[in-house]
């Protein structure tokens, strides 16, 4: 399937999204999720830096197998991060706060299961115009 090909696409979209909303957003997620600021600020500032590291796969014609091994592993160690975030933050943390935690882990560990499954699919790029 075309989509599952283009899943390091959807990956880096989502983490350069999700990046630049947090950081800008972050004092007014900070009062509204009752979590740190400067958390925020660190969450916002790794889902860059991943959704960078994915995006350099992406843009990729061939693509190294040790690469996506290490894109499903950061994924899946993040997903791990978030939900050790939240049970840190179970008492403190607004239910958004903690929606947004959650629900990162639960997308991050599911693009991460997605792409272990899609590895040797997303070692090549799908062609951009169908040959003849």
């Amino acid at each position: 399937m075309n989509l599952l090909r283009r899943l390091l696409w959807v990956d880096c979209t989502a983490a350069a999204l999700a990046g630049v909303t947090v950081l800008a957003l972050s004092g007014w997620l900070s009062r509204l999720h009752a979590l740190p600021q400067d958390l925020l600020v660190f969450t916002g500032a790794v889902n860059l830096l991943y959704g960078s590291y994915s995006f350099s796969l992406a843009v990729r014609s061939e693509r190294p197998l040790l690469g996506i091994k290490l894109l499903v592993v950061a994924n899946l160690s993040w997903a791990v991060v978030c939900v050790g975030l939240a049970i840190a933050y179970w008492q403190q943390a607004t239910v958004f706060g903690l929606v947004h935690l959650i629900g990162e882990a639960i997308f991050v560990g599911g693009l991460g299961l997605l792409e272990w499954r899609q590895r040797y699919q997303l070692l090549t790029a799908v062609p951009t115009h169908p040959t003849l």
